[in-house]
């Protein structure tokens, strides 16, 4: 299935959201069209509770968040067929197998692609672990196996937390290939964050810690 003709858009619309401790969001609204956004700020500042607002893996107090006319809160399934959050977080299924995993996924989003996928695993040297336990997975496996979904899956919103942490070199540049492809940069909207410069084109840059008085001076 071919994603939608027109170029995705992200709305953030007077956006709250609050821990038991602290605020984190207060009327925050932003819109991010296609191409790489690179979320910056120091810890603490947002940036991955913002991905996982914006993948609906959090709910926010008010306001809200709409990918083109798909509203989050509305219509959840809807919406989150369209969107992947990429965190490289162990996966909250240890009874699952590698290979099990994946098929979880391909059957979430309609139109995806198998073929796509295995060459996406292979290009991160990640075949050889499909008949593993995840939970035989080591950190590094972790976020290499969630970035060749997040580059195979046919999603109009791409959220992905530091994608560079744990790669080596030849997974780092074949990372920052894939983002770079202009076809995918007109498709799809990526957000990500990353404390090293992305080496990718940016389509904007948004520092979050500039919301919070004294973030900016924190390293």
């Amino acid at each position: 299935m071919e994603l939608n003709v027109s170029p995705p858009v992200l709305h953030i619309e007077q956006l709250d959201f609050h821990f038991a401790t602290h605020s984190v969001f207060q009327r925050f609204s932003r819109q991010f069209g296609p191409g790489i956004t690179w979320l910056r700020g120091a810890n603490g500042a947002g940036k991955t509770t913002l991905l996982k607002l914006a993948g609906g893996a959090l709910l926010p107090a008010r306001g809200a968040i709409r990918l083109d006319k798909l509203d989050s809160g509305l219509q959840p399934l809807a919406y989150r067929a369209q969107a992947f959050y990429c965190g490289g977080d162990t996966p909250a299924l240890p009874w699952l197998q590698v290979h099990e995993f994946l098929d979880l996924h391909l059957a979430l989003y309609p139109g995806s692609d198998k073929t796509l996928l295995n060459d996406e695993l292979s290009a991160f040297a990640m075949t050889s672990t499909l008949q593993q336990s995840i939970t035989g997975l080591s950190l590094g496996q972790h976020k290499k196996l969630q970035l060749a979904l997040a580059l195979a899956l046919p999603v109009r919103l791409l959220l992905i937390d530091e994608p560079f942490n744990g790669l080596d070199a030849n997974a780092m540049a074949y990372l920052r290939q894939r983002l770079s492809e202009p076809q995918r940069l007109a498709r799809q909207c990526i957000v990500l964050t990353s404390h090293v410069e992305p080496q990718v084109p940016l389509a904007a840059t948004l520092d979050l810690s500039l919301l919070h008085p004294g973030f900016a001076d924190k390293p």
